[in-house]
């Protein structure tokens, strides 16, 4: 619903109907707002007036909203819910906490660790907003450096420190080469070199950045590549049986436990990865430094 500043629909109004509504009686409404019950008859008889419409009709002892004021009140609520929401952002924002966090989590990382780290940070905070992103290599880095995002987790090395960037080590991912156990891959028990992956199809997922440059970790140039967005796609894939790809261990516990998916042992072995939390330096708000300690935390 828009409104002009001209218009008789005043959050006053607004509230006033509210009241009636639920309350069912001018005078309750009146109790409940602390008003007496002849001010709220006039702000109803103007704004009727105004508008030309008749809002309550008496059912029994009860005031009863009319087919166009239930219309009004349900649009109108939704403007007090605005209103209180703008009321407590300003003074989160007075009180140096930011109305809303922008976080990017890099593909590599299982999303409900950091949610359940996000869970606790809105049981604190339940009026600073969250969106969340995914993003992928370089593109976590470049949406941090472009403002997209307010913080990074996950960020695989090398962090972009020359544009301002802190970080800190948040976790390490045990990447493994892993097959369906029905690829001809699974047959072989002896490590593998990339001659022998050149006839195989390889898993790759794609960097997501737009403008920088676009890297890709765990990539035999000699294979044969299918591109996939996330990292969930890319387990997917190898489930399938479409190709091999490297997977961070601790998110096919269930599917190695079963068989589904076999390690493969690879003649250049990969070693842990180092992921990264990370935020602009000059970002010194409150529910920022809140959540990297909880991070850290965890």
């Amino acid at each position: 619903m828009t409104i002009s500043h001209s218009s008789p629909i005043t959050l006053e109004a607004l509230t006033v109907l509210d009241a009636i509504d639920k309350q069912g009686s001018f005078a309750k409404a009146a109790q409940q707002l602390n008003k007496v019950p002849s001010a709220l008859s006039y702000i109803v008889q103007k704004l009727e007036e105004q508008l030309d419409v008749t809002l309550f009709i008496r059912q029994g002892r009860r005031n009863v909203l009319t087919p166009a004021a239930k219309h009004l009140l349900t649009q109108g609520r939704l403007l007090l819910d605005a209103a209180d929401k703008l009321s407590e952002q300003t003074k989160t924002i007075a009180n140096g906490w930011e109305p809303k966090l922008r976080i990017a989590i890099d593909s590599i990382v299982d999303s409900l660790l950091v949610f359940k780290v996000l869970e606790q940070f809105i049981s604190e905070h339940p009026t600073i907003e969250i969106d969340v992103s995914e993003e992928v290599l370089n593109g976590s880095w470049e949406a941090l450096i472009d403002d997209r995002i307010d913080i990074v987790i996950g960020g695989a090395p090398p962090v972009p420190t020359q544009y301002g960037i802190s970080a800190r080590e948040w976790h390490y991912v045990d990447n493994i080469f892993v097959v369906n156990s029905a690829h001809p891959l699974a047959k072989i028990n002896q490590s593998l070199s990339e001659k022998d992956l050149k006839t195989h199809q390889t898993i790759v997922t794609h960097d997501s950045a737009i403008n920088a440059v676009r890297r890709n970790l765990g990539v035999f140039e000699d294979s044969r590549h299918f591109f996939v967005p996330t990292i969930d796609y890319k387990i997917n894939a190898i489930k399938a049986g479409i190709g091999a790809g490297y997977i961070p261990r601790s998110r096919i516990l269930d599917e190695l436990a079963s068989g589904e998916l076999r390690e493969l042992a690879l003649s250049s072995p990969t070693t842990a990865l180092p992921l990264y939390i990370a935020w602009k330096t000059t970002n010194r708000g409150k529910g920022l430094a809140r959540l990297i300690e909880l991070l850290q935390e965890d």
